[in-house]
């Protein structure tokens, strides 16, 4: 099996890393409060807030994308950043509720990711991009680094290689809170000589090896960057130009701290007591108030035929539909009829995007709680 992931350069702030890791740019997407919150909290300090685009300002990123390039100038020449050597990176995330998630941040080669569907790759999609991955796609064209907060998931049922990093002697990088209730976090050097054994380590024979488990559209937007610049290069760039490469962290799906939930619909602006009956005709439900309980096995086609269903009932009769993965929330809105999906199993994921297969949009999520914060960079241009 090709390996799917480069030992690179990484920058890391030289102090104040409380400040200057945030949270992933999707995350609290309707909540432009929450932003303006952390944005008081970071006041003047370097912070990853000033080169990311969280998801909040959607719409009025043409402006800022400039005045990120040139804020990210200005952080290198002022000398804020270190530069750490090739490597790949032990990270320890200790959540809100002190379950310990281990990962792997390493630079992922795009010629083996793809998310066009029935293209099978090592590395796969598990949804297709939503517009905004082009809007993220021209911002990354012009930045000199990324501070992604990628997911990807792999699979140790086993945790060998969890057992094999405790016996290495790892230089720690950094180890501190993270704000907004993130938890903890602490990152460990692993050098040239060991990374390669471990990349090794976390690739499966199956197929495929590694799937999305966040930052869908970020991911995207790097690939689809990275197939726009490849026709302008030739021989060793082709093979070494830092745009081929996205950061990521690769976590074990079967991590006792990793989560999968189902992302529930919430059907508003419509007739209730109708959709309420035409979703029960079509799909098998149980009904508790205004909550419709799936009854169909969990994973990507009981969403598919929901999905379904809701589409061509909107079509029809009007409306609009919003996603939750917390059924407390849907249930507070206090209007509109719920679609309750059961939990998918971990088992299943890898199975449901075989063969090149897209999950719906939508399908899961592993919580606002577990995204990755952008904390770590890399160079993705030559300027």
């Amino acid at each position: 099996m090709k390996n799917c992931f480069r030992a690179t350069r990484l920058f890391l702030p030289r102090g104040g890393f409380e400040k200057w890791a945030v949270p992933a740019a999707d995350s609290h997407a309707s909540d432009r409060t929450f932003w303006e919150r952390v944005a008081k909290n970071i006041g003047n300090a370097p912070s990853c807030l000033n080169l990311i685009l969280p998801d909040v300002y959607d719409g009025e990123e043409a402006d800022a994308a400039d005045a990120i390039a040139a804020k990210l100038y200005d952080t290198l020449a002022e000398e804020k950043l270190d530069r750490i050597g090739r490597s790949f990176l032990f990270v320890e995330r200790t959540l809100k509720d002190g379950r310990v998630r281990t990962g792997i941040v390493a630079a992922l080669d795009l010629e083996q990711f793809s998310f066009a569907h029935r293209e099978v790759t090592p590395v796969r999609a598990t949804e297709a991009p939503s517009p905004r991955a082009e809007t993220l796609k021209a911002f990354r064209a012009k930045t000199l680094l990324e501070f992604p907060h990628i997911l990807l998931f792999y699979r140790d049922k086993k945790m060998k290689l969890a057992r094999m990093l405790s016996g290495y002697d790892l230089e720690t990088l950094y180890d501190f809170p993270l704000m907004e209730e993130g938890g903890r976090i602490c990152g460990s050097f692993i050098g040239e000589d060991y990374a390669y054994d471990v990349a090794e380590e976390m690739t499966t024979r199956g197929e495929p090896c590694f799937a999305v488990a966040d930052g869908h559209d970020e991911i995207a937007a790097a690939k689809m960057y990275w197939e726009e610049l490849k026709p302008t290069l030739k021989g060793a760039e082709v093979r070494n130009h830092p745009a081929r490469f996205a950061l990521v962290e690769c976590i074990n799906i079967y991590d006792p701290a990793v989560e999968i939930r189902p992302v529930h619909r919430l059907v508003t602006d419509t007739d209730e007591e109708a959709f309420a009956d035409y979703f029960a005709r079509n799909i098998k439900c149980k009904r508790q108030g205004h909550l419709l309980y799936c009854m169909l096995p969990a994973g990507a086609d009981a969403v598919r035929r929901a999905d379904g269903v809701i589409s061509a009932y909107l079509r029809a009769n009007g409306g609009k539909v919003e996603y939750f993965e917390d059924t407390d929330a849907l249930s507070r809105r206090g209007e509109g009829i719920g679609v309750i999906f059961r939990p998918i199993e971990k088992d299943d994921l890898f199975y449901d995007i075989k063969g090149g297969e897209l999950m719906p949009r939508h399908t899961f999520t592993i919580g606002e709680e577990n995204k990755r914060y952008s904390l770590e960079g890399r160079e993705i241009s030559y300027d």
